[in-house]
């Protein structure tokens, strides 16, 4: 019998490596999928049997290109007649959910992740609070990547059936792939890098891997860590990611250079892992966050993390055994947790070591996918 066909439609191409690889490294031997995002077709290498479609699904509003890009999807939709559509992240979510419903779609699905409307100001909270439940209202089930994502959301209007959204598992996108973090028989290759960083022996490193933006904690994380290197000279963070603050942190630069000494200031890079090798702990001082996909490579790697007592990391950090929590925006809290970390190793390596346990027995990528496979085969056994 013909594989049931899975559209997956995702805002653009970056979302692919981070958010779907584990998935669609195991998908092929049960469905056909296709994947829908702008420059997604760049990925197209890195997983065979998959087909890939581009369109411009932008995350900045464009009303012209939105419309032209709900003509293609529904085109797409018409043309392949998938049995079940899946979408994450917000642009993505809203014009696939229309999409599917205008070509009745049987199984529409998203995944909703951090919502960006909970720390917006009262008109922009309200449009992309209705827009959010535009989507849960057109698909035919929606899920979330964390346990505290579906409370907050049902706090706030979201249900299924009366009942919170639910999770597959306790959480994640598609889990953490234990074999892209073994660090055995690499010790030349991190040893190598923190050569090239010109990182002592004796440093301590903290690393931040995520888009440089104030949302995600980036300004913070700056300010923080001068602190912290203030006190301790063998302090270094790699700063990882693409810059989105709008010129912020090129101006903090300018105007205060003293607030980035010991910084390694890195832009977006594939093998991310590298980085969490060599440090000791994983800052993600977010003001919005999913579940986190980046805590739970790190704990792959062994590494705990310092994270925001918010909806997503929640599930994905136990506070106090794989590392810590704190309140969102609190500088202070942040200089205090990455002190303690620094300044008692033992207690730092110990959280790693639970850490990694915790993601293996919880998040690891097989278990994952066969929640998510078990799911969907659930759904067409279900469609009329």
């Amino acid at each position: 019998m013909p594989k049931p066909r899975i559209v997956r439609v995702v805002t653009a191409s970056y979302v692919v490596p981070w958010h779907l690889d584990n998935t669609l490294r195991r998908i092929t031997s049960d469905f056909d999928v296709t994947v829908v995002g702008q420059g997604v077709s760049s990925n197209e290498a890195a997983y065979p049997g998959i087909e890939w479609v581009d369109i411009d699904l932008n995350r900045k509003i464009s009303v012209f290109a939105d419309l032209r890009a709900l003509w293609q999807l529904c085109r797409l939709f018409r043309a392949r007649k998938p049995d079940i559509v899946h979408s994450i992240m917000p642009k993505a979510g809203l014009i696939s959910a229309l999409a599917g419903f205008i070509c009745r779609v049987p199984i529409r699905v998203h995944t909703f992740t951090g919502q960006i409307w909970t720390n917006r100001r009262p008109v922009a909270r309200l449009v992309l609070y209705l827009l959010d439940r535009t989507i849960n209202a057109l698909n035919t089930v929606c899920l979330t990547d964390s346990p505290s994502q579906s409370q907050l959301l049902y706090r706030h209007g979201f249900s299924s059936h009366g009942l919170p959204l639910p999770v597959l598992g306790q959480g994640s996108l598609s889990g953490v792939d234990f074999s892209r973090f073994d660090q055995s028989g690499q010790d030349a290759r991190r040893k190598q890098l923190r050569t090239d960083l010109g990182i002592g022996e004796q440093d301590f490193v903290f690393a931040f891997v995520a888009r440089k933006s104030r949302e995600k904690g980036a300004i913070d994380m700056i300010r923080a860590f001068s602190q912290v290197t203030a006190a301790h000279e063998v302090a270094r963070l790699l700063f990882v990611g693409p810059d989105e603050s709008s010129g912020e942190l090129a101006a903090m630069r300018k105007d205060t250079p003293a607030l980035f000494k010991n910084v390694d200031d890195i832009g977006q890079v594939p093998d991310h892992e590298r980085y969490l090798a060599i440090s000791q702990v994983l800052c993600l001082p977010s003001y919005r966050e999913g579940f986190g996909s980046i805590v739970i490579d790190a704990a792959a790697t062994g590494v705990p993390v310092i994270g925001s007592d918010i909806a997503g990391l929640v599930d994905s950090i136990e506070n106090g055994k794989t590392g810590l929590l704190i309140p969102p925006g609190n500088i202070g809290k942040l200089v205090q947790a990455m002190l303690s970390m620094l300044e008692n190793p033992q207690d730092c390596r110990q959280m790693g070591f639970a850490a990694r346990h915790r993601a293996e027995d919880l998040f690891a990528a097989d278990k994952m996918y066969a929640l998510l496979r078990d799911f969907y085969f659930v759904k067409l056994s279900e469609k009329p």
